[in-house]
């Protein structure tokens, strides 16, 4: 008999763990927490094939036995995949008894299983709901910061790893402009640099710190948020800010049109603000 059997079963299983008594963390790595106090599951005592099923069904809802047997084992027949799949949920009941359920030949958690992704997307969706309004609006939990599964490079754990990066970054700066708007300038600012801690090249994050420092009316902090993101392009691919970065700094695009302007004349970048460049055959101010 396995699992979805069971399901059916009149006479299920008693020892479960009762609903909202689980948590299941894939972000920096996978963990699980299951059971009654003092007979725990832990997820580094599941078998992998169970490890890997259990985190299919965090990231896939309620999926047919037909589509997780595929993408688990994908490089068998499908005979021994579903084979596979027996054997993993007979393991994933001797380990954590009760976490997996089986109705109408789907797979899913049972109800109640707290998942760090599924708080993740929810608190994203609150985020760029413009029916909620902005004081519910907040920084992500830092347990939601880390990256989906380090180390596992399972096709469909590679494209959710991707859809949760972007799905984050534009969920913190949609949060950072909604606080910022709200007059939450704290809150704003560490949404806006917790979106380039994550992704430190991308110039929609700097743009959103030089937002939030111009709301607040800090016009030097502006500045200096400019001047790192445009020092750490030279440095890394060795181009300039877009003009949609540099129009935002009151003055950073003046300066940039009077550096074009002499370039067209043909005379070469202007000199350093605090040296002279001596005239051939003569010998150098000094200042």
């Amino acid at each position: 008999m396995d699992i979805l059997d069971e399901a059916r079963c009149p006479h299920r299983r008693t020892d479960a763990p009762a609903p909202g008594a689980g948590r299941i963390t894939l972000l920096d790595g996978f963990a699980l927490r299951w059971g009654r106090p003092g007979s725990e599951a832990r997820g580094d005592e599941l078998p992998h094939s169970v490890q890997r099923l259990v985190v299919y069904l965090c990231l896939a809802g309620r999926p047919a036995r037909t589509a997780v047997a595929g993408d688990l084992w994908p490089e068998v027949p499908e005979e021994q995949a579903h084979a596979s799949l027996r054997s993993a949920l007979w393991r994933s009941r001797k380990a954590a008894p009760g976490l997996i359920e089986g109705v109408g030949g789907a797979l899913s958690l049972v109800p109640g299983v707290r998942v760090d992704v599924r708080e993740l997307s929810d608190w994203a969706r609150r985020v760029v709901d413009p029916r909620v309004p902005g004081a519910a609006v907040s920084v992500p939990d830092r347990d939601l910061h880390g990256e989906l599964l380090p180390g596992w490079y399972d096709d469909w754990v590679l494209l959710e790893r991707e859809r949760l990066r972007q799905l984050r970054l534009h969920a913190l700066e949609a949060a950072a402009a909604r606080l910022a708007g709200a007059g939450r300038f704290g809150e704003a600012l560490q949404a806006a640099l917790l979106a380039v801690q994550a992704e430190p090249l991308r110039e929609s994050a700097h743009r959103t710190v030089v937002r939030v420092h111009l709301a607040e009316g800090n016009v030097v902090e502006a500045h200096r948020a400019y001047e790192r993101f445009r020092q750490l392009l030279d440095d890394e691919l060795g181009v300039p800010p877009s003009e949609q970065m540099t129009r935002l700094v009151p003055g950073i695009a003046r300066r940039r049109r009077a550096l074009h302007a002499l370039d067209d004349a043909g005379r070469g970048p202007a000199p350093h603000p605090l040296r002279s460049v001596p005239a051939p055959g003569r010998s150098a101010a000094v200042r």
